[in-house]
Parts: structure tokens; sequence; C-alpha cells
């Protein structure tokens, strides 16, 4: 008996793919704290106050007023400071400073939160060779989004006052796929991977949750151009349901034209909205699995809020707080799409029954 107490209490322990599970949706809880950070970053206009990328040495702020003054020196030779913010005080630049330090140190953070946990787990057999690659795939889209960020920062650094809306919406397009990636790996370590092929009804819910990812982008132009100060009412635009001239700029007025951007965000959000219910509708006729029914509830309740969110900020001509919060509600609608999503391709009966 001691002997076999003894063999027992060498053998090491190997954390549950549950724990892996929980520690993926911390990293992916943490991408959401990102961009929330990230949107109110663009909202308070820091997005530029740290004219250099520097992964090592950038992690640590200006430690003294030497260092302040250096920063505030560099910010003071981009067009940003010289057409919009001349005068600034080096008070008001630390204002906007560490908003852009926290979006970028929460990055970093993101990256040792996911790298040493998988070390430990890979080493103690929790995470299973066979998925390594996968995890570095997802380590990798983590460090390409970092470059995407400062690839973004450049471009306002030399002519324009902001960043692209361009490289803005492949900052967030990027952010979000890695969300999606950790958020699936996820749930196959807490649910279990789904087997066979997806179904019929599993795709109609990809296209939803791929419409969603096509709204955020469209919310980034709209964020990029500033297009949420302009037509703030609703329903119609100013009294139109089209603005007049917003095709100016031909077929580039759909990336370019403030007007046309925002008319686009708010068609697509009706599009949304009605996706939601009519499938949500349906799936309650096939009488779905308890797990299929409380992801495809969570997806229309989350949509009615961020439809409502969305009016209320437009109207309000986009505070910095309830934008922010569109943003991350844009994000848990996403997240809720893959949900359902994954417990469709997992359960399959709703496409048996169909």
């Amino acid at each position: 008996m001691a002997m076999s107490t003894a063999t027992s209490t060498s053998i090491p322990h190997i954390p549950s793919r549950h724990v892996v599970g929980l520690w993926l949706l911390a990293v992916a809880a943490l991408i959401i704290a990102m961009l929330a950070v990230g949107g109110l970053t663009r909202l308070t206009g820091s997005g530029l106050s740290i004219t250099e990328w520097d992964p090592i040495v950038g992690a640590l702020p200006p430690l003294s007023h030497a260092d302040w003054q250096a920063a505030f020196s560099k910010y003071q030779q981009i067009p940003q400071y010289r057409l919009e913010n001349a005068g600034m005080t080096l008070e008001a630049f630390k204002g906007i400073f560490w908003w852009e330090w926290a979006h970028r140190f929460l990055g970093r953070a993101i990256g040792f939160v996911f790298l040493i946990p998988f070390l430990w787990f890979a080493a103690t057999g929790a995470i299973g060779k066979k998925d390594w690659r996968r995890m570095l795939v997802l380590f990798l889209l983590g460090g390409l989004q970092g470059f995407v960020g400062w690839w973004m920062v450049q471009s306002g650094l030399e002519v324009r006052v902001s960043v692209s809306q361009y490289r803005l919406a492949i900052h967030l397009g990027v952010a979000v796929l890695l969300l999606g990636a950790i958020l699936w790996v996820a749930l196959e370590y807490l649910r279990g991977r789904p087997q066979g092929r997806a179904d019929k009804t599993t795709k109609i819910a990809g296209g939803f949750t791929a419409l969603v990812f096509v709204q955020m982008l469209l919310g980034a132009l709209v964020a990029g151009l500033h297009a949420g100060l302009v037509y703030n009412t609703w329903p119609l635009m100013d009294g139109a349901v089209v603005p007049e001239g917003v095709f100016s700029d031909g077929w580039l007025s759909f990336f370019e034209n403030p007007g046309l951007a925002q008319f686009d965000h708010r068609m697509i959000a009706y599009a949304v909205a009605a996706f939601a219910w009519f499938f949500w509708s349906w799936l309650r006729t096939r009488k779905p699995a308890p797990m299929v029914r409380r992801a495809a509830n969570t997806v229309l309740a989350v949509t009615l809020a961020q439809v409502v969110l969305g009016v209320v900020t437009l109207l309000y001509q986009v505070p910095v707080a309830l934008a922010a919060l569109h943003q991350v509600v844009a994000a848990l609608l996403f997240s809720a799409g893959l949900w359902l999503t994954f417990e469709l391709r997992r359960d399959g009966s709703v496409s048996r029954s169909a």
C-alpha cells in the first residue's frame, strides 16, 4: 500500500483540457479588453502620441522629466501636433501618451499571458504535440497584430493628422480574427472538437458571424473617417435615406466618403439584426439542444443591445464612453456568433430535424 501511494504521488499532475480552455478564454477576454483600450485610444486622439516602435525598450514609459520632454519633442514633429494640437502642454501630452502606452503594454502582456502558460501546458502534456503547431500559429498571429498596429501608426506620422482608415480596418480585422481563432480553440478544449463536416445550418450561422465581421470592418472605416460625427439623426440621415453627394468620388466613395461609410454601416446593421431575428425564430421551431438554444438566445440579445447602443451613440454624436462600449459589444456579438456556429456544428441535430 505504501509503495502504491509513493508511486501515485510521483506522477506529475497533468492539467485538464478544461483548464486549458479556461486559459484561452482568459486570453480572449484580454483581447476584447485591448479592443476597448484601442477604441479609447482612437477616440481620445492618442494613437500617434508615441512615434517610435520599440517592442523591448518601449515597454518602459518615460521615467524622468527629460524622458518626457524627449518623447514630447518627437510628437511635436508630426503633422497632428502642428496642425491640430499646436501649443499643447507637456501635461496634456502625458494624457494622450498614457492611452497609447497602455494599449501597447496590454498587447505585450497578452503575448506573455499566452506564451508562458502555453510552455507549461506543453511541458505537462495538457496540450498535446499535435496542437503545438496550432498554438504557434495563434502566437504568430498575435505578433502580426503588433506589426500591423505599428504599420497603421506610421500612416499618420508623415502627412496625415490621423491614421489611414484602411490600415485601421486591417488592424481591427486581424485582432478580431485572432479573437475568433482563440475562442474556437478554447471551445474545442472545453466542449470537445466537432466531428465531421459543417452542415447547412452551421454554415448559415457561420455566415452570420462573417457578416458581423464585415460590419466591424465598416465600423473601422466609420471611425477612421470620423463619419459618426455627421448625419446624427435616425432613422433618416438628415431627412433622406441616402444623403446627396455621397457618390462624388465614384467607387472610392465607399471607402472615403464619411456619409456613404455611415450609410453602409447602417444598412449592414439592419441586415445583421434581421438575420439574427429570423435565424433565432427558425431555430426555435427545430427544438435545438440546450447549448444551441443558449447560444442563439445570446446572439439575439447581444444583437438587439448593439443596435440600440449604435443608435444612441449616433444620436449623442459619439461620446467616448458609448463609442468604446459599442466596439466592445461588437466583439461580444462576433464571439456569440462564433459560439453558436461551434455548438451547431458540434450538435448537428437541428439539421437532421430540418
